[in-house]
């Protein structure tokens, strides 16, 4: 199982203008762990994702998925390993039709037309995407553009799931469906979101970015009770855990 490990150690990236957007970051995540990456805007979150399958070169450290370390010799076989959903879905969708964009991806595996097309239908389905396929991807909404994005990657039976923002721009049902799909996914799971109550209830582990370096890292619910830690790092409680105005009881307590 170790190729389902991601491991930075004293990443650091700095942008050709002379903006450092990641400082000496390091962390392990194992197999089958579920880890939030949060921050403010301009933390370093969409940064940071993308070294982590090869988007973008570090500056310095190095990052390493099982016992390969990533380099521009390896990026094949780390992207048939990570798969990455980006923030924006129009970064992913090119092809004429949404078949043929989740099927780019296995075609390039050398996969057989019968198998392409049997990956293509679960992708689509799984995300409630099937009646999508004919159509072109310019004239899909946010959300369905989303949802296409992210049937790309699962088309690929990545075993490490990369996602920055998966629920933007999804509509409330399409949410909840897409928090199942997760659930369901058994395997190494990252993703960067403002969506704190899905953390919270998806996320065991959560790692705080602060200004391109790791403030936090560690149980979800903990940094969560930390109210100095949020504040320092301009951050908020999930909805779910603030107090209620009128009862002044968090929906959190009420559970209970």
């Amino acid at each position: 199982m170790s190729h389902h490990i991601v491991e930075v150690k004293n990443l650091q990236h700095v942008y050709p203008d002379g903006t450092i957007a990641i400082k000496d970051v390091s962390f392990r995540i194992t197999h089958g762990e579920s880890v939030a990456i949060i921050g403010a805007n301009g933390a370093g979150k969409s940064s940071l994702l993308q070294h982590l399958n090869g988007c973008l070169e570090a500056t310095s450290g190095e990052v390493i998925i099982g016992d390969t370390r990533l380099s521009k010799g390896t990026l094949p076989d780390i992207r048939r390993t990570v798969g990455m959903v980006f923030q924006n879905p129009d970064d992913q969708l090119f092809m004429p039709t949404v078949f043929e964009d989740v099927a780019f991806g296995p075609l390039n595996l050398g996969l057989s037309g019968s198998e392409v097309d049997l990956r293509v239908r679960e992708a689509l389905e799984r995300v409630g995407a099937g009646h999508l396929s004919a159509k072109p991807p310019y004239l899909l909404s946010g959300g369905e553009k989303k949802r296409v994005a992210i049937a790309t990657v699962l088309a690929m039976s990545p075993d490490i799931l990369v996602m920055d923002e998966p629920t933007s721009g999804l509509d409330p049902y399409a949410r909840r469906q897409l928090m199942s799909l997760l659930r369901e996914f058994h395997h190494t799971k990252i993703f960067t979101s403002h969506d704190l109550d899905m953390v919270l209830d998806l996320c065991p582990r959560t790692i705080i970015l602060y200004e391109g370096g790791v403030m936090a890292d560690g149980p979800t619910r903990d940094i969560f009770l930390n109210d100095a830690l949020l504040a320092a790092c301009r951050l908020e409680k999930p909805f779910s855990m603030q107090e209620c105005p009128v009862c002044n009881k968090s929906a959190d307590t009420k559970k209970l």
